[in-house]
C-alpha cells in the first residue's frame, strides 16, 4: 500500500469515528447537559465556536480559510517527503482530525465537543488526532533518539 493510500485511510477513519461519535453524543446528551464516567471525566454535548481552548470564537470564515490553508500546505508538505519513514500517520491524523471539525464548522458554524477532563476544556476525537498528529510529526522530523558514542 503506498504512503498515499494509508495517509487517506487513516484519514478516512478519523473523520468517520470522529463523526459518528459526535452524531451519537447528539442525540443522546441535550445541548449542555454532561453524564458522568468516572474520576470527575464527563460526556458533555457543548459547541466550540473558536480553535484551541475557545480561542478566536468570533473568527467565524476566518477559521475554515485558516483550516483549508493549513490542510493545503500539509499536503505540499507530505507530497515533498512521502518517502520518509511512517510520515503517511502524522499526515491521515491531521487531515482527519481537520476534516472532521471542518465539517461541523461548516455544518454547524462551531465544533461538537464531548469528552470534558477536569480542568481542562471540552475536546473530540478530531482533537486527539490533531494532538497526536502533531506529535508523530515531530517524531518523523526529529527521528528516533539518537544516543552518541563517547
Amino acid at each position: 500500500m503506498s504512503a498515499a493510500a494509508r495517509a487517506a485511510a487513516v484519514a478516512g477513519t478519523v473523520v468517520v469515528a470522529d463523526q459518528a461519535v459526535k452524531a451519537l453524543v447528539r442525540s443522546t446528551i441535550e445541548r449542555g447537559d454532561a453524564v458522568d464516567l468516572f474520576l470527575g471525566i464527563e460526556l458533555v454535548n457543548v459547541r466550540n465556536r473558536g480553535i484551541a481552548f475557545g480561542m478566536l470564537s468570533e473568527g467565524g470564515v476566518l477559521l475554515v480559510v485558516f483550516a483549508l490553508a493549513a490542510l493545503a500546505a500539509l499536503l505540499v508538505f507530505f507530497a515533498r517527503y512521502r518517502d520518509r519513514p511512517l510520515v503517511w500517520l502524522p499526515t491521515g491524523l491531521l487531515i482527519g482530525g481537520a476534516m472532521g471539525n471542518l465539517i461541523d464548522r461548516t455544518r454547524e458554524g462551531a465544533v461538537t465537543d464531548f469528552i470534558d477532563l477536569p480542568w481542562w476544556p471540552a475536546f473530540n476525537i478530531a482533537d486527539i488526532a490533531i494532538t497526536f498528529g502533531v506529535l508523530t510529526l515531530l517524531y518523523v522530523l526529529e527521528g528516533p533518539p539518537r544516543h552518541g558514542r563517547r
